[in-house]
């Protein structure tokens, strides 16, 4: 009886997402990613309310909009400098921005959330949004890692609860995971289905795993590439002396010699960027890309991945990934990863 009167519940609740056809999107999140959900939004002709804590984040959010749109029309508008001025200033219109995300969820059709990746931050939101926002309003979690399932726990709707996850930067690139839970409806997976092709995106649908689909093979590649370069670092005593000078007297001098003659790896960072760029085709290499993702965010995945799946070897930690994170050389963001950058 239980089982039976949950799937009526379920049927009517889901039975207020039929047809809707969204509009209205409120995005959580002004970083790099929600920016840039803003901006393909937007640009195909949808209102669009971005959220973030404080107004100089979402200024700085519009120069990022408006950077990318300055990019675009250039290419299109090249001999017609006013007719790219117009393009950019009619999407940015359909841009605006908030700091009350409880307001701005109620004439919403779709939630899209693109903030830090803390499940008790975003199951907080969600549970607060849930009590406002208008019973057809479907929620989306732009997640990289972590459970759907456990997101959607904190709502009372999660038949119209699902993840769209986008790529960074997100302009430009075409995919989106579209991720539905046992719980979410079928007419909520058609609607972001829908939705990412109307923003101009090739849409794949993924069960609620771990990692989806991309990041769920990228990252322990990625991973595997820093353990490549990091065996032969040594951090069993090098990394150890600088953090404790005074025990770098301690060991043995046989060990120092085999350590410092295999400084440079079983291969360089270098040479594993090229080697899987020309070998494999990847347009970035794996130390590359994660210097753009960022360290911390690889750091943050692998960890969820840990947590869900402690046995797997492919999920273990990296010391000089844990390192860098700690030193706050987080990649392109700050300057410095594993690579310098200007």
């Amino acid at each position: 009886m239980a089982f039976a009167a949950s799937q009526i519940v379920r049927g009517f609740s889901s039975s207020a997402v039929r047809n809707v056809v969204i509009k209205n999107v409120t995005i959580i999140g002004g970083g790099q990613m929600g920016a840039g959900i803003a901006q393909v939004a937007a640009s195909t002709g949808h209102s669009v309310t971005l959220v973030d804590t404080s107004d100089d984040i979402l200024k700085k959010s519009i120069k990022l909009i408006e950077g990318s749109l300055k990019r675009v029309a250039k290419k299109k508008f090249s001999d017609k400098p006013e007719a790219g001025e117009e393009f950019i200033k009619k999407i940015v219109q359909k841009v605006s921005t908030s700091t009350d995300a409880e307001s701005a969820v109620q004439g919403s059709d779709l939630v899209v959330e693109a903030i830090v990746e803390n499940l008790k931050i975003k199951q907080d939101l969600f549970s607060r949004l849930d009590k406002l926002a208008p019973s057809h309003t479907i929620f989306a979690s732009n997640t990289s890692s972590l459970s759907i399932c456990d997101i959607a726990s904190s709502t009372n709707r999660q038949d119209r609860f699902g993840g769209l996850h986008f790529f960074n930067p997100v302009a430009m690139m075409k995919l989106v995971e579209v991720i539905g839970t046992p719980a979410t409806s079928q007419d909520t997976l058609d609607s972001l289905l829908d939705f990412s092709k109307v923003l101009g995106k090739t849409p794949v649908s993924c069960k609620d795993t771990s990692g989806f689909i991309v990041n769920r093979l990228l990252v322990p590649c990625m991973m595997e590439a820093i353990r490549l370069y990091e065996r032969g670092v040594c951090t069993c005593c090098f990394y150890s002396s600088f953090k404790h000078p005074s025990s770098f007297s301690l060991i043995p001098l046989t060990l120092l010699i085999f350590c410092f003659s295999n400084l440079s790896g079983d291969a360089s960072k270098e040479d594993i960027d090229i080697g899987m760029k020309l070998g494999a085709g990847y347009p970035m290499g794996p130390f590359e890309l994660a210097d753009y993702v960022g360290l911390d965010i690889v750091k943050a995945v692998i960890e969820a991945f840990k947590t869900k799946d402690p046995k797997n070897p492919l999920f273990d930690s990296s010391d000089l990934l844990n390192k860098l994170v700690a030193e706050g050389k987080l990649g392109i963001k700050t300057g410095e990863g594993f690579y310098k950058h200007k």
